[in-house]
């Protein structure tokens, strides 16, 4: 049986470069902004490219928010992709101005504090043995291109729920939120639809979740 993934089309994203990794990832991907199908899926992908402000403006107008709080309360699965990652914390900062997230997760988003931007390229990520979502991706490396990134983890669990797992990156001495997985939402800071073979080990673990 296929797995039904919608990735929403919100006027922001790599959409076509994210439908053809789902795609060969083993999911029956539909690129819509249609609020019914989207909380219906089997899973739901959230990219995002460019600035925070504007990624939650594309999401307020396709009522993206409602959508992905929706999904979390009855147990279906969100991936949130580099910006798509981002704006499922609690704020955004950028050039001085704050931009209210989807507040799944508090904290806020900020410049990176390094001399060299943005971090574009391929790093290494630092994750739990216990992650799903890195199984079988080893000691690869995945691609970013970001200036922007949650640099603290400040989820406090009550020790009745499972703790999230939290893996991270390092550009020059500054360490930030590379990938979480909370339950149903998963999400990285990077690209994995852009990072080869272990990208593709990724999504289909993802896939393979739903």
């Amino acid at each position: 049986m296929t797995t039904t993934v919608t990735l929403l089309d919100y006027g922001s994203g790599n959409l076509r470069s994210a439908e053809r990794a789902l795609s060969r990832a083993g999911a029956d991907v539909t690129v819509t902004a249609d609020f019914e199908v989207a909380c219906n899926a089997a899973g739901l992908a959230v990219p995002g490219v460019g600035a925070f402000a504007a990624c939650m403006q594309g999401l307020r107008r396709v009522r993206g928010p409602e959508i992905i709080g929706r999904r979390l309360a009855g147990g279906r699965p969100v991936l949130g992709i580099c910006v798509g990652h981002q704006v499922l914390f609690e704020m955004g900062v950028e050039h001085g101005v704050e931009t209210a997230g989807c507040g799944e997760w508090p904290g806020t988003v900020e410049l990176l504090d390094a001399h060299v931007l943005p971090h574009s390229g391929w790093n290494t990520v630092d994750a739990p043995a216990e992650s799903r979502m890195f199984a079988g991706t080893g000691d690869e490396r995945f691609y970013f291109v970001h200036s922007y990134a949650a640099r603290r983890w400040e989820l406090v669990t009550d020790g009745r729920t499972r703790a999230p797992t939290v893996s991270w990156a390092t550009h020059e001495s500054d360490r930030f939120v590379a990938a979480v997985e909370n339950g149903p939402l998963w999400a990285t800071q990077f690209h994995p639809e852009k990072s080869g073979d272990a990208g593709a080990v990724l999504l289909s673990n993802w896939v393979k979740s739903l």
